[in-house]
């Protein structure tokens, strides 16, 4: 397995890490726990140590779920999880953020219960709450890495300003943040200049763009009827036709080289810079070897100029989230 380095000085990890959200919610069709495990089992076989949660999925049960799957392997894993978003008793979609010390004490006690872990590798705050000075939430989380029961922190979908303060707080070892061929928003608002300029990693989620990128999409219709997928701006109708014709753009440059869609839009992530560790998610195994066989396709000058030819940053129709979605983002 490749690796890499999250930030300039900090874990080294695999070079692919494996997103988990999906083995719990958001995309309809969801397997069972022994198959999921049997993925996540087969992920650290095949030496991925990157595994990302969060107590958001589900909510909570996507962490009990990793927490049965590593147990006995605990040393294999580079485990992240977030907290930030707050849900109403009973309720199963948040109905806020909060980033209140006592927030994260309380959830990173639940967080560390449900993993069967004493200690969580990288944590994250899923999202910025605006109510709370950024300094009060990321001085909290510092008092957890003194504790012993956080190693390293994160934030996602942090502004440039807001990553400043909290670097000036206690050193933030990674950002994630959406980032694919058709979510380049962080090469425009400055976000990836910032952190490198700080040197701080990059971890892109949904690099496969919640599937659209892998070409196996090609209805709305193909989505279960829970599927969150059919609530987002970029699937639905007139947006759905356009994004569409790129894609089959993009497969054509893949078929051409004798690869996946969805491997020649990992690799494609993977060239923005040795900083970048990608997080695409699966339920299947096939589709996990699949996306590990990305690594070992190098895209050249020639190969990276013909893709943008066709897929220009902007290129997508249509917001990556519904906008109470959006209002999240980049704060």
């Amino acid at each position: 397995m490749k690796t890499r380095t999250l930030g300039r000085n900090g874990p080294t990890v695999s070079a692919l890490g494996l997103g988990c959200m999906g083995m719990s919610q958001s995309y309809g069709n969801r397997v069972d726990d022994a198959s999921a495990i049997g993925v996540i089992h087969h992920a650290l076989d095949h030496g991925v140590t990157l595994l990302d949660t969060s107590d958001m999925y589900g909510p909570h049960t996507n962490e009990v779920l990793l927490g049965k799957a590593i147990a006995g392997r605990r040393d294999q894993v580079f485990l992240a999880t977030k907290f930030g978003f707050t849900f109403a008793p009973g309720a199963t979609r948040p109905s806020g953020v909060s980033g209140r010390p006592e927030y994260v004490r309380a959830s990173l006690e639940a967080s560390l219960k449900r993993l069967g872990t004493d200690h969580i590798d990288l944590y994250y705050q899923h999202r910025v709450d605006p109510t709370v000075p950024i300094e009060d939430t990321v001085g909290e989380m510092a008092r957890a890495v003194e504790a012993g029961k956080v190693r390293f922190l994160g934030l996602s979908e942090a502004a440039p300003a807001t990553l400043r303060r909290a670097h000036a707080t206690h050193p933030i070892t990674a950002l994630q943040t959406e980032y694919s061929l058709w979510s380049r928003d962080p090469e425009d608002n400055d976000v990836l200049a910032t952190v490198r300029e700080l040197g701080i990693g990059f971890v892109p989620y949904s690099p496969l763009g919640r599937g659209f990128l892998t070409g196996a999409i090609r209805s709305p219709e193909d989505f279960d009827k829970d599927d969150n997928r059919r609530n987002h701006p970029r699937f639905q109708g007139a947006n759905f036709a356009a994004n569409l014709a790129l894609v089959d753009k993009v497969n054509a440059i893949a078929r051409d080289k004798g690869v996946t869609p969805g491997q020649l839009a990992l690799a494609w992530v993977l060239a923005q810079g040795e900083d970048l560790v990608p997080i695409p998610g699966t339920k299947r195994i096939a589709y996990l070897d699949e996306n590990l066989d990305a690594l070992n396709l190098r895209l050249d000058a020639k190969d990276l100029a013909a893709i943008e030819a066709v897929f220009p940053t902007g290129a997508a129709s249509g917001t990556r989230y519904p906008e109470s979605g959006m209002a999240a983002l980049n704060r």
